[in-house]
């Protein structure tokens, strides 16, 4: 019976060669982050926000409409590609959750999913219909709300209990689990009218409103921390920098949910309430976008400063793509409410800004992609040991 050991010793030999194999398959996903998801955010924003324009340019809401396509097929691109990762590249995956500079990107799923899903009933509906595109809708912003809700707890329990945070470590990154329950505020009223009158309708609606608050109030025990860090700590490594954008996310979001929220408050909650909706979308909107507009020009200095400095392209450009969206429709939501032409004003020349930076990260990501260097591990230092796994952010 010992010397018969020996032989059955490497019966799992079988398993290694058919597990080995399944991995190598799909090299190209293994550094495939969460961050990518900002991608399909940056692009459906350029096509909803360019719906809230002011006027009319013939052929303009085809090509926005064409613009969410493309942000369709993104997200069922990305939603293989990472179904892939996690298969496949398990510990790459867990890696990612245990990284404090990487977790943070988790709540950019959600976000995807809710920009298409809001764009398909603003602009999709065109193309497929308006019952299809409010079953898009509810699927998608479901999926989303339930993901960020998720995110906005989990991660920032896991940055408390399980992540090593170094001090003067704190980044815009950090606001993004925190700012998605915001997009679910901005995008939930569009679905109110399409629910049965009365109770699920208000139902909805002062559900926006909740997340709303949790995201506001969350935003702004964190926003200190990150702008001290900026004063005291200097600036952001250069690869980083445009992450600063970030904060207008939180800002340009919140605005426009006030807005949605005067915009359909009538008749769904007592006439007092829906006149309180109004007025504070105005009093809210109006200092917020100017503090908005400030964090541009300071973060805009800084990304002039870095790439003066040498900064080259990173998945951190796309950061100035959703939260400037997020800017143009919350200035949409401004012009509505006062009837101001300024603010017209405003949100085409921030719809001007966002389709430049959008096609610059567009088209720096897809010559990233063809070359590889986008999809590649982090290089060793020269005379380092080579890593066996290696975290992406």
């Amino acid at each position: 019976m010992v010397t018969a050991a020996p032989p059955r010793s490497p019966s799992p030999a079988p398993a290694s060669p058919t597990v080995g194999p399944a991995v190598r398959r799909v090299p190209a996903v293994r550094h495939l982050g969460p961050n990518w998801y900002a991608c399909v955010m940056g692009t459906a924003i350029v096509g909803t926000s360019g719906a809230t324009l002011p006027g009319h340019v013939p052929g303009l809401r085809a090509v926005c409409t064409g613009v969410w396509a493309l942000s369709v097929v993104l997200l069922a691109v990305l939603l293989a590609a990472r179904s892939l990762h996690w298969l496949h590249h398990r510990d790459q995956a867990r890696a990612h959750l245990l990284d404090p500079a990487a977790a943070p990107f988790y709540g950019c799923l959600s976000m995807a999913l809710l920009a298409v899903g809001g764009g398909a009933l603003t602009l999709g509906r065109d193309w497929i219909g308006t019952p299809a595109a409010v079953a898009v809708d509810t699927v998608l912003f479901t999926a989303g709300t339930v993901v960020g809700l998720a995110a906005a707890v989990a991660v920032p329990y896991l940055m408390a209990v399980r992540h090593r945070i170094e001090p003067g470590s704190a980044g815009p990154v950090w606001l993004l689990p925190l700012v998605a329950p915001m997009v679910s505020a901005a995008v939930g009223p569009l679905l109110v009218p399409h629910l049965p009158p009365g109770q699920p309708r208000e139902t909805l609606l002062l559900a926006c409103v909740a997340m709303f608050g949790m995201s506001l109030f969350a935003t702004l025990v964190t926003l200190p921390v990150i702008f001290g860090r900026l004063l005291t700590g200097g600036p952001l490594p250069l690869a980083l920098t445009p992450s600063l954008f970030l904060v207008l996310g939180p800002l340009g979001q919140s605005t426009t949910a006030v807005g949605k929220f005067a915009d359909v408050a009538p008749g769904i909650v007592p006439g007092p309430y829906a006149e309180g909706f109004a007025v504070f979308a105005v009093l809210y909107g109006v200092p917020v976008m100017g503090f908005a507009l400030m964090w541009l020009a300071l973060a805009a200095a800084h990304v002039v400063r870095a790439r003066r400095a040498g900064m080259g392209f990173s998945m951190t450009w796309w950061s100035s793509t959703f939260p400037v969206g997020t800017c143009v429709t919350g200035a949409g939501a401004l012009a509505r409410e006062t009837g101001l032409v300024a603010y017209d004003g405003l949100t085409v020349a921030l719809y001007a800004l966002l389709v430049a930076a959008w096609a610059v990260a567009a088209v720096r990501t897809a010559r990233g992609l063809l070359s590889g260097a986008l999809l590649a591990g982090p290089r060793p230092a020269p005379g380092a040991p080579r890593q066996v796994t290696a975290r992406t952010t």
